[in-house]
């Protein structure tokens, strides 16, 4: 079983940055595709960045693309979301999410959320106008 841990998140004013991170228990971390998905209050879970187990690819959101940043430390089992410039339209809880496919790149889209096997707990992040 694979447990994620996200943190970082918090009250920030718009144009401010946070940096999430999301730490994974148990040893196969390199192996797992990760993303980052966000929902708000009364909206559906929506996508907001990817990257492959090797860190070869790499996919974001439109909404998020040049402000929001995606990498992993596969050495500290941990992916990351730098974002800078946020949006009061930003706020939401974010949620890490691992693709374990042994190594293999996601066999669905990494936009999907059912692509994922494991989910955090979420962080919340509030952007002030």
């Amino acid at each position: 079983q694979v447990q994620l841990v996200e943190s970082g998140g918090g009250l920030v004013q718009a144009g401010g940055s946070l940096r999430l991170s999301c730490t994974a228990s148990g040893r196969s971390f390199s192996n797992y595709n990760m993303g980052w998905f966000r929902q708000a209050p009364g909206k559906v879970r929506e996508f907001v960045a990817a990257i492959s187990w090797s860190g070869g690819r790499i996919d974001y959101a439109d909404s998020v693309k040049g402000r929001f940043t995606i990498s992993r430390d596969n050495a500290k089992n941990t992916v990351y979301l730098q974002m800078n410039s946020l949006k009061p339209e930003d706020t939401a809880v974010y949620y890490c999410a691992a693709d374990d496919r042994d190594g293999s790149s996601w066999h669905l889209s990494p936009m999907y959320p059912t692509t994922y096997d494991y989910w955090g707990q979420g962080t919340q992040v509030t952007v002030s106008s």
